[in-house]
């Protein structure tokens, strides 16, 4: 804030930091508009992404920190950790969205969320698939009109999370893992008949037919059932894999149906790279439309890329719940900004970027006069600052001292 107060005109840090610490706006409905923007700039066609991005963070008292997986870092380390979703369209995503995840140590720690401000419809546990689930319902809500969700393997090993939206008549195209387990035939579940009148009347449910993981039924398949297919542009050329695509049945092993799905396979033209994906598509979707599909989420992390590197996502020094959310329904906003600039000058600049942007900003923005007086000015509230940091340590120093030593 303090750096901002430098530079743009007729700002103060202390208004600014109370803007985005402790002013009651609802940023809510801040990311409501964003939504309804990036709905109407997108057009048709579109497809909401669910994702997930880790935020390193030091110390314990930043609102849901703690010990857990970061991607940005590439290991389990101190972040927090907030689930987005994106809208998307072609090469275009925004994120319309955002949740932050609460791990189970804070939750049970009802005073730590208090003084961190959490609300109190939120002291309680959900999973990141159960913040993305209403990420969905809320986009519904607020109508906008995305054709299918897409999500990473994270989300799409997960049988219930897909069952709901499912239940919710989403279409899902849902990356998995190597070791999904598939079947090529309806299992038609059934309880099996009593063979003896010793034991117990059995009552669980068993499959007709047998399971096998993909990557294994993949691996069996003749080179003659790869189709070669075009994805889309690139700045590189036209992007061709080869696809395998198969009607699948999933069983939970408690449902009285198997679910029958398409499974889509991805394999590099040029590598031996492989992406498996579910999708309860209708029956009749053509395989380009569905590696189509499955080719949008690579956009997701494009926008997490601008986003941190052009719109300060994760540049905050907020530990309180409002301030986290403030912060990120005005990155939203900033990220939805871009998208309208690049939509609206792509014929005359189709090239355009969020680090053009930013750049144009920079130049043609009022600045606050940096004469000598101004100088000065700002080296003085800094010095003030410093020493109030230096004379607040030597006090702290001072009473442990005197607790730690009374009768000296």
């Amino acid at each position: 804030m303090e750096r901002m107060a430098e530079a743009v005109p007729e700002t103060d840090a202390q208004a600014l930091q109370n803007f985005l610490s402790n002013s009651p706006w609802d940023p809510d409905a801040v990311i409501g508009h964003v939504a309804e923007r990036a709905n109407d700039a997108l057009g048709k066609d579109k497809c909401l992404l669910i994702d997930e991005t880790g935020i390193p963070k030091k110390g314990e008292k930043s609102v849901g920190v703690g010990r857990q997986w970061c991607g940005a870092l590439g290991k389990v380390d101190n972040c927090q950790v907030a689930v987005f979703a994106v809208l998307g369209h072609s090469r275009h995503a925004a994120p319309i969205d955002c949740r932050l995840f609460l791990p189970k140590s804070w939750v049970k720690d009802r005073e730590r969320c208090k003084q961190a401000g959490v609300p109190s419809h939120r002291l309680k546990y959900l999973r990141k698939h159960d913040l993305a689930l209403e990420m969905v319902r809320t986009a519904r809500d607020r109508g906008i009109d995305f054709t299918w969700v897409g999500c990473d393997g994270f989300y799409g090993e997960d049988p219930d999370f897909l069952r709901e939206l499912d239940q919710m008549d989403e279409i899902f195209m849902a990356d998995v893992h190597c070791d999904q387990m598939i079947r090529l035939e309806d299992p038609q579940p059934h309880v099996p008949p009593r063979r003896s009148q010793r034991g117990r009347k059995p009552k669980k449910l068993k499959a007709q037919s047998a399971s096998i993981r993909v990557d294994t039924w993949v691996h069996q398949q003749p080179s003659s059932a790869w189709q070669r297919t075009r994805v889309r542009d690139t700045t590189k050329g036209n992007l061709v894999v080869d696809m395998l695509h198969q009607r699948v049945w999933l069983w939970d092993g408690k449902e009285a149906n198997a679910h029958q799905w398409h499974l889509v396979v991805r394999r590099e033209v040029d590598g031996n790279k492989i992406k498996y994906s579910l999708s309860n598509a209708p029956s009749d979707t053509p395989l380009v439309r569905l590696a189509f599909q499955q080719a949008q989420r690579y956009w997701v992390e494009r926008a997490f890329q601008d986003a941190k590197q052009q719109c300060g996502l994760d540049e905050y020094q907020f530990r309180g719940w409002r301030g986290w959310h403030h912060h990120m329904a005005l990155v939203l906003m900033a990220m939805q900004f871009m998208l309208e600039q690049r939509l609206q000058n792509q014929e005359l600049y189709p090239l355009l970027s969020s680090a053009d942007i930013v750049s144009l900003l920079k130049y043609f923005l009022p600045k606050r006069v940096a004469d000598q007086e101004e100088v000065f000015r700002q080296m003085a509230i800094r010095h003030k600052k410093r020493q109030a940091a230096i004379d607040s340590a030597w006090k702290i120093q001072s009473r442990r001292l005197a607790r730690a030593y009374p009768n000296s």
